[in-house]
């Protein structure tokens, strides 16, 4: 049953989140209908900044969000859950505006969903992309990419992977892409002529594998990673796809996984994300831009 706050939404208090808060986030997924997800929990937690308001009737949380830095380039926010019973009283907002504030004059980007979008409009974002996830088991085409040499990533690959992530995303994500290890269960890299054009990771999230970050030269670089990637699992596979990349769904589409949600990139103070969007295939996650 929904629950009136005993209080005015602007005099909620807002608090940092720790890594003691996990369950409680994962509890406010499955509240919401989310898969609970405690792996990415984690790392959002480790790697970002959460913050979250507490349920006054002492039901764990009532609302969260994260937000995650890339110094003074660009900032994601991720993860706003409100507790359904105290959904559309204002809290998204009120949390949404501490959030902002927190960011000070640093442009801000955001997955948003088409509940979320009309308050995020409100707050000033603009729609720059659009995201369609694809879902399902991998039946791997005869299609092979010739010259591509792909291989699973080693501790040799990482400062690599940094200088081309930073390249193609326009901010140094350092400090997501060395916990990629201990995140992911499986790294692979592309090579031609000894130069690394791509690398893309799979971690697990309930009963799938997520593919993400999906970084490479073209599409053939592309589809190779992600061909590598589900060798290495029998689970099915899950992917948030930049919807520019239309050769890559189709792609996707012929090898047996289909078409999901789509969702709206947005941002604040900035016309555009940074970098270059022509080898960004799909985010860490939604969360973390």
């Amino acid at each position: 049953m929904p629950s009136s706050l005993p209080r005015p939404v602007a005099g909620l208090p807002i608090r940092r989140l720790t890594p003691d808060d996990l369950v409680a986030c994962a509890d406010l997924c499955e509240d919401r209908g989310w898969p609970r997800d405690e792996h990415r929990w984690r790392l959002l937690l480790t790697a970002g900044i959460g913050y979250g308001v507490d349920d006054p009737e002492g039901k764990g949380l009532m609302a969260s969000c994260v937000v995650t830095t890339y110094g003074s380039r660009l900032t994601a926010i991720g993860m706003l859950l409100v507790a359904e019973r105290y959904a559309r009283q204002g809290v998204a907002r009120q949390l949404m505006n501490h959030v902002i504030a927190a960011c000070a004059d640093v442009p801000v980007s955001l997955y948003a969903t088409a509940a979320g979008q009309p308050l995020y409009e409100q707050l000033g974002f603009s729609a720059v992309g659009r995201s369609q996830r694809v879902t399902g088991f991998f039946r791997p085409t005869d299609e092979s990419p010739d010259g591509v040499h792909v291989r699973p990533a080693t501790a040799e690959d990482l400062h690599a992977m940094v200088r081309l992530d930073s390249d193609v995303f326009g901010a140094d994500r350092t400090h997501l892409l060395a916990r990629l290890p201990a995140y992911a269960d499986h790294i692979r890299v592309a090579r031609t002529e000894g130069e690394l054009i791509g690398y893309a990771a799979a971690w697990p999230s309930e009963q799938t594998h997520v593919v993400g970050p999906l970084i490479a030269r073209d599409t053939a670089t592309a589809r190779a990673l992600v061909s590598s990637l589900a060798e290495a699992t029998d689970r099915p596979l899950r992917a948030d796809i930049d919807a520019r990349h239309t050769g890559l769904l189709e792609w996707f589409e012929k090898c047996g996984l289909r078409l999901g949600s789509t969702t709206t990139v947005m941002t604040l103070g900035a016309s555009d994300l940074p970098g270059d969007w022509t080898r960004r295939h799909a985010p860490l996650t939604v969360a973390t831009g």
